[in-house]
């Protein structure tokens, strides 16, 4: 596909259609994916992607974790995106798996930074009395 070229857009039912190893079509930020050909080659096995076959695949591909590396492998199978009256609301494309993302939301590095904190400090205060 050339990069003048717009996208060539599915509704869900399209892709509903492909979930079987003959064609397996996911759709991962409102894009779709032809991976029937990456089956075999995929590292958490056939099953995980037939699972996900013509359906929403998002939440399952982020709470994984995937890599920059996958990231890129996906430019390969993607076939176009999904029509943008039945588009999913967050189209947000996540560059790190979503717990790192989302760890300045959530508070939880203040957390850790606090945790560490206390323990240096009771650390400090114990030794201190020791010598």
């Amino acid at each position: 596909m050339s990069t003048k070229e717009s996208p060539k857009t599915f509704t869900r039912a399209e892709v509903a259609k492909h979930n079987n190893n003959l064609s397996l079509w996911l759709i991962i930020h409102n894009k779709v994916y032809d991976v029937t050909k990456f089956m075999e080659e995929h590292p958490g096995g056939e099953e995980v992607l037939l699972e996900m076959a013509g359906k929403e695949a998002t939440e399952a591909f982020e709470d994984v974790g995937h890599s920059v590396d996958a990231r890129d492998l996906m430019k390969e199978h993607y076939i176009g995106d999904i029509v943008k009256s039945e588009a999913s609301e967050t189209q947000e494309t996540r560059l790190f798996p979503t717990n790192v993302q989302d760890s300045n939301k959530s508070g939880s590095s203040v957390s850790t930074i606090i945790v560490v904190l206390v323990v240096a400090v009771l650390s400090y205060i114990f030794l201190s009395r020791s010598s």
